[in-house]
Parts: C-alpha cells; sequence; structure tokens
C-alpha cells in the first residue's frame, strides 16, 4: 500500500478505522513453537550479570556454600513465580505480561500504572543496561589495562540498541532466528547480583507474546518447566566453575570475574570470554525488546497509550510503531544514564508489580471462578511469591533508604495525572493532539490497526 492510498483513506475516515471490506489479516501471527519460547527464556534471562556479579553475591553471604544455595534459591523462586505466570497466561491469552492481568483483576488503573512504568521506566532501563554491559565487553579488548572511554561505551550502546530495534520491527521470524542463534552461543559457555535483580530476568517474558505463541497452553507452560531450570542449572555450573579456579578472595578483588576465569582456563584464547559475553548480552537484548514491545502494543490497543503503539506493519506483521517507541525511549536512557543507577530503579519498580500481579492470580480465584484454567497451581505457591516480593519492596527501603526508591513511586503516582487527563475524562484538546500525530505516523510507518483490512 503506497503512501498516496493511505493518505486518502485517513482524510475520509478516523485513523483507528477500516474500510467494511475486508481480505487478509493484520493481526500477530502465530510465529513462536516450543523451540524459540525456550530460547527467548535463555535468551533473555543470561544476560551480562552471571559473568561479573557472582562476587557481590560472594561478599554479602561470605562463603562458597551459601552462596550456592542463594543461586539455587533464585531458581526455585523463578519457577514458582513461573508457574504462577504460567497459570495466568493460559487463563488470560493476552500478550503484554502483566498487563491483562492486571486489568482483569483489579481494573484498568492499576493495569495503567503498569504499563505507564513499564513503558518508561522498567522495559527501557533493562534494555539499557543489558546494551550498556554489551558495550563495555565489546570495548574491552581493544583498552587492554584501562576502562575504555565513556563516548565510545554509549555509541556501541546505542548502534546495538536501534539494530535490534530495527530487527524487531522489520520480522517476528529474523528476530526469533537472532534469538535462538544467541541462546545457543550462551550455553557452550556453561561447560544478576542480587536475588532482586536476578529473579526478575527469570520472569514473565513468555507471557508478553502470548498472542504469538503456536499452541500457548501446550508451549507456554512447557518453555517455563524446560527454560527456567536449565537457565538455574547453567548459573550454578557457571559459579561452580568459577569458584574451581579461583580462591573467594580471588574472586571478590576480580574485576570482571569471567574474564579472569579465561585467563586461568583458556590463555592464549581468554578473548572467547568477551566475545562469548557480547553473545550473551546481545540475545538477551533481543529477548528484551521482542517482548517488551508487545506490551507497548497491548496497551495502545486498550487505549492506554497512544493508538498508533497498537498498530500493525502491513508489509512485515510486526508491532512496528510499539517497538521504535521502546527503543526510543530506551536510548535517552543510555545517553546520561549508568547501569547502578539504572537497576535501582528496575529492580525496585519491577517487584512492586510482580507482587502486585501474583496478588492478582489469588484475587481470581475467589472473584473469576468462571475462569477456564488449563493450568491451576496449588494456591500457597502465589501467597508465597507474594510474600518474598513484598520482603524484596520493603527490604531496600528499610535497610538503605535512598532517594531513587522515591523517586519512583512518586513516578508510579504521578502515571494518574496522565490518566485522569489522557484516559478517563479524555479532554477534546488532548484528542485534537493525538490524531494528527497518528495519521502522520501511520502514513510513515505504513501501519494500520491490529484488524482484517483490504490488500
Amino acid at each position: 500500500m503506497d503512501e498516496e492510498g493511505i493518505r486518502k483513506r485517513s482524510s475520509n475516515q478516523e485513523p483507528d478505522e477500516t474500510p467494511i471490506k475486508k481480505s487478509k489479516s493484520m493481526n500477530l501471527q502465530k510465529e513462536v513453537g516450543l523451540l524459540s519460547g525456550i530460547c527467548v527464556i535463555v535468551g533473555t534471562v543470561i544476560g551480562s550479570g552471571i559473568f561479573v556479579s557472582p562476587k557481590s553475591v560472594l561478599a554479602n553471604v561470605g562463603a562458597v556454600g551459601p552462596c550456592l544455595v542463594i543461586w539455587a534459591a533464585c531458581g526455585v523462586l523463578a519457577t514458582l513465580g513461573a508457574l504462577c505466570f504460567a497459570e495466568l497466561g493460559t487463563m488470560i491469552t493476552k500478550s503484554g505480561g502483566e498487563y491483562p492481568y492486571l486489568m482483569e483483576a483489579f481494573g484498568p488503573i492499576p493495569a495503567y500504572l503498569f504499563s505507564w512504568t513499564s513503558l518508561i521506566v522498567i522495559k527501557p532501563s533493562s534494555f539499557a543496561i543489558i546494551c550498556l554491559s554489551f558495550a563495555e565487553y565489546t570495548a574491552a579488548p581493544f583498552y587492554p589495562g584501562c576502562d575504555p572511554p565513556t563516548v565510545v561505551i554509549k555509541c556501541l550502546a546505542t548502534a546495538a540498541l536501534v539494530t535490534i530495534t530495527l530487527v524487531n520491527a522489520l520480522s517476528v521470524k529474523w528476530a526469533s532466528y537472532v534469538q535462538n542463534f544467541f541462546a545457543a552461543a550462551k550455553m557452550e559457555i556453561q561447560r544478576t547480583s542480587t536475588i532482586r535483580l536476578m529473579v526478575p530476568r527469570f520472569l514473565n517474558q513468555l507471557n508478553y507474546i502470548t498472542e504469538e505463541l503456536k499452541d500457548p497452553y501446550r508451549n507456554l507452560p512447557l518453555s517455563i518447566v524446560i527454560g527456567i531450570p536449565l537457565v538455574t542449572v547453567c548459573y550454578v555450573l557457571i559459579n561452580i566453575s568459577y569458584f574451581t579456579v579461583m580462591t573467594s578472595t580471588e574472586l571478590l578483588q576480580s574485576p570482571a570475574v569471567a574474564v579472569t576465569f579465561g585467563d586461568r582456563v583458556l590463555y592464549p584464547a581468554s578473548w572467547i570470554v568477551p566475545l562469548f559475553v557480547a553473545f550473551s548480552t546481545i540475545g538477551a537484548a533481543n529477548g528484551t525488546c521482542f517482548t517488551a514491545g508487545r506490551l507497548a502494543y497491548v496497551a495502545g490497543r486498550e487505549g492506554h497509550m497512544l493508538k498508533v503503539l497498537s498498530y500493525i506493519s502491513i508489509k512485515r506483521l510486526t508491532p512496528a510503531p510499539a517497538i521504535i517507541f521502546y527503543g526510543a525511549v530506551a536510548i535517552i536512557y543510555i545517553i546520561p544514564g549508568d547501569i547502578n543507577t539504572l537497576i535501582n530503579y528496575f529492580s525496585f519498580a519491577v517487584w512492586i508489580f510482580y507482587g502486585l500481579t501474583v496478588l492478582g492470580l489469588i484475587v481470581m480465584r475467589f472473584t473469576r471462578k468462571d475462569l477456564e484454567r488449563p493450568i491451576r497451581v496449588p494456591l500457597i505457591i502465589p501467597i508465597l511469591v507474594m510474600l518474598v516480593s513484598i520482603v524484596l519492596v520493603l527490604a531496600p527501603i528499610i535497610t538503605a533508604p535512598e532517594l531513587p526508591y522515591l523517586y519512583c513511586v512518586l513516578f508510579i503516582i504521578s502515571g494518574l495525572v496522565f490518566y485522569v487527563l489522557f484516559i478517563h475524562f479524555k479532554f477534546s484538546w488532548a484528542q485534537k493532539i493525538s490524531k494528527p500525530i497518528t495519521m502522520h505516523l501511520q502514513m510513515l510507518l505504513e501501519v494500520v490497526p491490529p484488524e482484517d483490512v483490504p490488500e
């Protein structure tokens, strides 16, 4: 469809309307099978943290044995939480992760606050963290004995982010192929620094793309049951390999544990370690972009964000506007931000909504008994996960209160202002602004609403 044709349609109807004649489906396609589902979990969870952060866990627990127990316990907790999301995902088969579950359990306001926080803080900051980690490891071999310049790190991270965004905007299959390749590369290495950061990486990835899963009732739980234990075993084995060649003191003194390990075991081929860490991080970034773009898509479809974010590319059948929006916000975080600050925002905010979502599962056991539940976990599991979430939200505030936590809470609450102005009351002046923006973006990106449209 050329630009002139789109313009003619737009001049005669609202941007989100479509003609009565229908001939082909313009919805997200079911392209993700069981193998790709497992690779999304493996590829998104394993980033750079496992290669550089074990010393933080060791510093907190003080001994090798408890350190390994912590990593294994995180895997168990993540598996329990993922089972809760498996029940939610097969009960409410909509993409968008926590968004549709919060909508069903508590109504539009909590769902909107989740989409608001995720689209502006949680998902872009996670994407930025991973791309910055990729850039640091990629640049390190070219600057032996010193830290790479900040400008180099920022440019490499931005280039990686833009590339991944384009791949995901152009083709679901391409994104799946990239994810499968890098997930396989990561597993060859096996022959986040704390529970608060690590466990969220395990949880809730495939639930963002439920509508694109082939046979979700089968593949969603199977991907979780296979993928998360696989990642847990991988994490524990990597830590064991570290402790095999390094003492606790040496590990704590190492600026990058994986690099030290490579120097001890693989020298003179130690350059392989930064290469595989780069594979790991780029795969995690691709998986994060793949899943998070669907959240913006669902929020736009529900009217909680610009409607154009729910539009589908005519040629590619991907949620291109949502993915591009997500990538643009992530770039804003890369330019002025640093990893530690981004981690503080990410981990605190994400546990608030994980706990709220699991609470929603408990609530719907009593308020929505009519919903079909192909998977039904024992009630004690969501109760346990919710209690852990509460502890992980309150613990940092009590033990080491910092202003970023206050800023994060204030930002979440500020979403209510936008909800009242743009969603609840729908002031006419706001619609006058959004309609021309939607129309021009529709023509520029060649996208249409997720409905049947003419060829």
